[in-house]
């Protein structure tokens, strides 16, 4: 008769937790890299992202953890106690509002943006300038409460001087829908959901799916972009590089890159 055995004679459960060990022992290593929490406007993602690159090949084992959304949500989920280390805002309002509260140290402008008009590629408005803008039927801007909404507001307000109430009054009225997110409102011009927007400069610049109509500069505004090192933060000395890299030379030639007006 032959006898088997449940459990071969040379089996070993060392191995395996050996290798649980490792698979743990990796984990930690892991885990115990410093991973910076930046939380940066929606309109910075493609500037931030290059930054991103460009910070870890200086700072090898350092982590950037980018969290994009507008700049009115994110100081929300910082006074809720979002654990970030950096918030980098799109105006000044909601840094200040944060720097009042104590939960932002050391904001300092590192560039400044501008508002432009986009349309579909096809133009169907046939909006060659600004003050064709009234040709739009449904016109897409940010809510008040999103920094590029509140430089809309401004902007219109400027062309009420220059270009008349009647043409302020008359854009207002083809506005369709108020978004919260410039990058959303960017999208659905792309996909011809809008025959118009206002979105920064630099969303514009950064696709080849719409086509832009300057705003005069008359009109338009310096939008400051501003960051600060968030109170709390678990790294506050890597906080410290990152927006010193971010306002050094190298930082402001990338930026420089995508569009945003630099000091140097």
């Amino acid at each position: 008769m032959l006898i088997f055995s449940p459990r071969p004679v040379h089996w070993r459960p060392v191995p395996h937790l050996l290798l649980g060990a490792l698979l743990l022992a990796g984990c930690a290593r892991q885990s115990s890299a410093p991973t910076l929490q930046v939380f940066a406007a929606s309109s910075f993602t493609d500037a931030f992202q290059a930054l991103e690159t460009a910070f870890e090949i200086d700072h090898p084992g350092a982590d950037v953890v980018l969290s994009f959304a507008g700049s009115q949500v994110l100081r929300l989920q910082i006074e809720l106690g979002a654990g970030a280390d950096v918030f980098a805002s799109a105006n000044a309002h909601h840094m200040q509002t944060l720097i009042d509260q104590g939960r932002v140290h050391d904001s300092r402008i590192f560039a400044r943006n501008a508002l432009t008009l986009i349309t579909p590629l096809d133009n169907p408005a046939d909006i060659q300038q600004f003050k064709d803008l009234p040709r739009a039927r449904r016109l897409l801007v940010g809510t008040e409460a999103v920094p590029v909404g509140s430089y809309t507001a401004e902007v219109l307000r400027r062309s009420a001087a220059v270009l008349g109430h009647a043409f302020a009054a008359e854009v207002r009225a083809r506005v369709v829908s108020r978004e919260s997110n410039v990058r959303l409102i960017r999208a659905k011009v792309a996909l011809g959901e809008a025959d118009a927007a206002i979105v920064y400069r630099t969303d514009a610049a950064a696709t080849d799916r719409v086509r832009e109509v300057p705003i005069p500069p008359a009109l338009n505004v310096a939008a400051d972009c501003l960051i600060g090192r968030v109170e709390g933060g678990a790294l506050p000395a890597l906080a410290d590089r990152w927006t010193g890299f971010v306002g050094g030379n190298a930082g402001q030639r990338i930026l420089a890159q995508h569009g945003f007006v630099v000091d140097r």
